[in-house]
């Protein structure tokens, strides 16, 4: 076998098809192959680990590194989780119904609307009741004493909420621009590339070994973290593909097969 390699893999645009959300055959095929010769393969992803859908986990990694860093897992253990405290979500809670923005909440159990008040952005409406019809248990009251949060994402329509809500919010976590109205936020020192940094320190591997594989603007820690950095045909905004070291096709044009070739994953 080639010197072991270990890739890391966003979900959505990455893993599924840009069309339709399915996944192609030929990215599943092509990371059991991989697997098959001695490479470790791991989603890398800003979902949180319940929100890890079994069509994923039945693809056959090695492990999972879920809410952008903050929880890690190894062939079922879990190496690593960050949370935060309930005093937390309350002042994130309260700083989103002062700016009237749709929040939900990410943990490794549960993902939680603020529905204090009616869901005004047709992105977040649309992303609860998609939630919905996966039969998520969204009963959890984010104001109970137990409740807790890895981290959150919001839709807001004026720039001016978006700013006055990050007085809050920058105190504790970095705002990723997903694009739009949408913003994602992680807990400062976390990101995909943290989590990258923690498997190579675990398998006592070389950064020169690692390999990430994304689709848009929460992936470029990780691709800007390693050396071998893939942007898929899709990606977008279309200024990533000149971050990366290579430009793959479309995910739904076999991009995850042609990149993991193209490394020599197969040899």
């Amino acid at each position: 076998m080639s010197q072991r390699k270990i890739a890391f893999f966003d979900i959505d645009g990455t893993i599924t098809s840009e069309k339709d959300g399915s996944i192609p055959d030929s990215a599943v095929l092509a990371i059991r192959q991989a697997r098959e010769n001695g490479h470790l393969m791991f989603i890398n992803t800003g979902r949180c680990f319940q929100n890890v859908e079994p069509r994923f986990r039945e693809i056959g990694f090695d492990g999972y590194v879920c809410g952008c860093g903050t929880n890690i897992y190894y062939h079922g253990e879990e190496l690593l989780y960050v949370n935060q405290t309930h005093e937390v979500v309350s002042e994130l809670l309260e700083a989103a119904r002062r700016t009237d923005v749709d929040i939900c909440f990410e943990s490794r159990e549960e993902v939680i609307f603020d529905t204090s008040r009616p869901i005004h952005h047709p992105d977040a409406k649309k992303q609860y009741y998609e939630f919905k019809e996966r039969h998520y248990d969204m009963s959890h009251d984010p104001e109970a004493d137990d409740f807790i949060c890895d981290k959150f994402v919001i839709w807001y329509e004026k720039e001016e909420q978006l700013i006055e809500f990050k007085k809050t919010s920058d105190r504790y976590f970095d705002c990723i621009d997903r694009g739009g109205t949408f913003r994602e936020f992680v807990p400062h020192h976390y990101s995909k590339a943290t989590g990258i940094e923690f498997l190579l320190t675990h398998f006592a591997l070389k950064l020169e070994n690692a390999y990430a594989f994304g689709d848009s603007n929460n992936d470029l820690p990780m691709l800007g973290f390693v050396p071998h950095s893939v942007a898929m045909g899709n990606a977008m905004p279309e200024s990533l593909k000149e971050r990366v070291s290579y430009v793959t096709t479309k995910a739904s044009e076999d991009g995850i097969q042609k990149a993991l070739e193209h490394f020599g994953f197969f040899a």
